[in-house]
Formats: structure tokens, sequence, C-alpha cells
């Protein structure tokens, strides 16, 4: 691994100020500005670690803690917490400040997979990572975890995708709030 970098080398941070055409109808910032805002800061990242064109693949764990205001000043902080051979996940934490009242809230962290592509569009190998502290190995340790798990989930869904038979399982609806109105004739065209 001559080539290996360390986090800090591609370590990024992206701060913006939350403006009101970014607002949704609630007068908070739109959900879409954001993940927006962290692809952007995923490719900064991800790319200068690749020293390549990367893509994202997959972002896991969107979950939006607490809103952003309109005014705020929001901070993007990335860093590569894993390297495959051709992907990288890098860790996004988003912070919102309050300039007038000095106040700092945590708003999400994501997870990014993003892969290297080389100038033909095949996928291309990525440095290996250096881990320089507990920190960095901490966070190698939860993306290898977190990959597993999401394999295993996959797994999951897609046997359960085709074993679910519909007829038979329709009374675990009985306590939803759905309604059902259907053609047996019809089939959907949606996923």
């Amino acid at each position: 691994m001559d080539n290996a970098k360390t986090v800090n080398y591609s370590r990024t941070t992206i701060t913006e100020l939350m403006i009101p055409s970014y607002a949704n109808f609630g007068g908070k910032i739109h959900g879409g500005i954001l993940l927006s805002l962290m692809d952007k800061v995923a490719y900064a990242c991800a790319t200068k670690h690749a020293g390549t064109y990367v893509v994202t693949v997959s972002v896991d764990n969107v979950e939006f803690r607490q809103p952003v205001e309109v005014g705020e000043l929001v901070s993007l902080h990335a860093s590569v917490n894993y390297v495959g051979n051709s992907s990288l996940i890098v860790g996004i934490k988003v912070v919102a400040e309050n300039i007038k009242t000095a106040t700092v809230k945590h708003t999400n962290t994501s997870y990014f997979t993003m892969v290297a592509k080389d100038d033909d569009g095949k996928l291309a190998q990525v440095p290996g990572l250096i881990l320089e502290n507990d920190e960095d190995i901490r966070r190698f340790l939860e993306a290898m975890k977190r990959k597993e798990i999401k394999a295993s989930y996959k797994s999951i869904l897609a046997d359960a995708k085709t074993t679910m038979e519909i007829d038979e399982n329709v009374h675990l609806l009985d306590n939803e709030k759905c309604i059902i109105k259907r053609d047996k004739d019809m089939q959907s065209e949606w996923v």
C-alpha cells in the first residue's frame, strides 16, 4: 500500500448559509437541499482520497434529527471511514449554527458509499487508508459492520419479497392505517 493516505488527507468541510429559497413550506430548510450538500461534500472527500472521479452508489442512515432554520450556517464534515478495492464509505456529520444565539446543533449523520471510476468509466482501485488513532480505527470497524448488516438486510428483504404470498399475509394489515381496494386482475407497475 505505497499510495495509502491518511483520513486527515481528504477530510473535508463545506459551510453554507441557509437562505430563504432553501426553505420548505414549513419554513425549515428542505431535506433535499441538505441531501444535495451531503452528496457534494461526500464527492469532494472521496475524490480527494481516490485521486479520480467517484460516483455515489448508496446513502445510508439519513435521519433528520433536528430542523435547520433559515439564516443558520450549516457545516458538513466529511471523512473517509472505509476503503475497499474501488469503494469508499464517507461519513458525514451535519451541524447547524445559529450565529445570533451561538447555539450549535447536530442535525444529521449519514454514510455515503462512493465508487471510484477511471477515465473510461471502469472501476478504479482506491488507495489504502492509514488509520492514525482510535477514532479512525473505530470508524473503519463500524463501516465494516454496517456493510455486513446492509448485506444481511438485502438478503432478508429479497427472501421476504420472493416468499411473501399476499393472500396468506393480508391479515397483517388489519390494524394498519390502510384500505384495500384491489382489482386482482390489475398489476402494479410500481416497485
